[in-house]
């Protein structure tokens, strides 16, 4: 069954007891506190692929425009099921998939809410209170921080969830900031299991999407 979720936003840009990185590196665990205290976007991934022991994969992922339905962006994991040879290579690059780089136009960033729909399944362990915190920002300034509550989620089961994204109004000369300045937004996603850190995604964006390069 799919659910909706609709994101809890921060709109401010200020931390409240900013935490570094390096300090949150050095923990055993890190919790939705301790992410919530970052300043800025993370140069490194704050788990290793390992601390996933609940087999949450992501296999679909959807942007629509709320208000006209369009979609903005669709993509679906590729079955690799029979490349066992490939998935067990020594070369495999363990952070592979933790990355995503989006390039959209000018007119994403005028956008008011935005659908996330993403489906996932889960491996032979029930997880008990999913949560994702996915903070934004553009040259180490806050831009938005959302939080999302999944809930219970059932072991060996296939789920799609909508997050609602409700974006704040920028100024004109931020939008043209960013416009500028592709690939400086960038975007931590962090995913918890009982307040523990289990999966740690990235992402950076550029809104010149259309325009000469002239």
């Amino acid at each position: 069954m799919a659910r909706q979720v609709r994101a809890k936003s921060k709109l401010t840009t200020t931390v409240t007891d900013p935490v570094t990185e390096e300090e949150l590196l050095g923990k055993d665990r890190i919790s939705p506190t301790d992410v919530l205290r970052l300043a800025k976007a993370t140069d490194n991934y704050l788990c290793r692929p390992d601390a996933n022991v609940y087999n949450i994969d992501f296999t679909r992922f959807k942007l629509r425009d709320v208000d006209s339905n369009t979609v903005l962006f669709e993509v679906a994991k590729p079955d690799t099921s029979g490349d066992k040879d490939e998935a067990d290579s020594d070369d495999a690059d363990p952070n592979a998939g933790r990355f995503v780089r989006y390039q959209f136009t000018p007119q994403f960033l005028k956008l008011k809410t935005v659908g996330a729909t993403v489906e996932f399944t889960i491996g032979e362990k029930s997880v008990q209170k999913f949560r994702m915190i996915e903070r934004h920002y553009f040259r180490d300034r806050l831009l938005k921080s959302f939080d999302f509550e999944f809930g219970f989620v059932m072991p060996h089961s296939k789920n799609s969830m909508e997050h609602i994204y409700e974006f704040p109004t920028l100024a004109e000369d931020e939008i043209q900031e960013m416009i500028a300045c592709p690939y400086e937004t960038r975007s931590d996603s962090f995913y918890f299991v009982d307040d523990v850190l289990i999966m740690h995604n990235k992402a950076d964006y550029a809104y010149n999407g259309g325009l000469s390069s002239a």
